[in-house]
């Protein structure tokens, strides 16, 4: 049995994006022929949609071929495989601790996190919606058997009210979740993660916190730091880290940036 994390760009889009730019190439290649006697307004006007649609689908379907093929945990590149490891090698529990995860998806980051902290446990949360199908509670778990790793559980769960008290958990941790809240600061989601972490716990946030979507990320860093909060910094991971700067602008990921610290 082998584990299946799947892939952050799901098939089901691809395959989509593909029928779309062959029934737009198709709708093309016919209205050349019905519209050829038609008035040049109309002829332009049909052609022109058609052709800029088809064009524009056909890019769309090449990037996400490119992006599954970056992201597979099976092909050559394995990015996901990448930045899951490296953002596991800063969530550090103390014996019989616990961590939490939160958007957990396919539960990849909760066992590479339980993975390097044994003698602890990890919880990952996520919603699981519609919007990601092929990921669930059910695939979490048999990925942990698959993976041999006993010390994880999965809840479902909203990354914007966390169903934990205060100062619940030892470590928390995140990958790609908060950019896709919608109708809230994406700083909402941080201290809200931040409250079920105990004092003196670590936790290693990971997201695109470019300005546009989180605002000023320094002047928040200050804040915490205002706060009590220790060692608190932003670690970029688009020039190098986790990914190179081209492929950081090819797969939209630039700003891509790992918050560490202890509380």
């Amino acid at each position: 049995m082998k584990a299946d994390y799947k892939n952050w760009v799901p098939k089901g889009m691809i395959y989509g994006l593909v029928a779309g730019t062959g029934a737009l190439g198709a709708g093309l290649a016919a209205a050349l022929v019905l519209t050829k006697d038609a008035p040049a307004p109309v002829r332009i006007g049909v052609n022109a949609v058609l052709g800029l649609g088809t064009a524009a689908c056909g890019k769309a379907a090449q990037w996400s071929v490119y992006a599954y093929n970056q992201f597979s945990y099976n092909g050559k590149r394995r990015m996901s495989k990448q930045i899951i490891e490296g953002i596991a090698e800063y969530v550090i529990l103390p014996e019989g601790g616990t961590g939490l995860d939160v958007g957990c998806g396919s539960g990849a980051l909760t066992i590479a996190c339980a993975k390097r902290n044994p003698e602890a446990g990890m919880v990952g949360v996520d919603r699981w919606g519609k919007e990601y199908a092929s990921f669930s509670k059910q695939l979490c778990e048999s990925n942990s058997r698959a993976e041999g790793v006993d010390n994880t559980s999965f809840v479902q769960g909203d990354a914007i009210h966390l169903d934990f008290e205060d100062g619940t958990f030892d470590a928390v941790t995140s990958n790609y979740v908060y950019h896709n809240i919608a109708g809230v600061s994406k700083q909402e989601p941080l201290l809200e993660t931040l409250r079920v972490l105990k004092k003196g716990g670590t936790f290693a946030i990971h997201d695109i916190m470019s300005e546009g979507r989180y605002g000023d990320m320094q002047a928040f860093v200050d804040i915490l730091r205002k706060k009590g909060y220790e060692k608190v910094h932003l670690i970029p991971t688009d020039d190098g880290l986790f990914m190179t700067k081209t492929e950081g602008k090819r797969l939209m990921l630039t700003g891509s940036t790992l918050l560490v610290g202890r509380k």
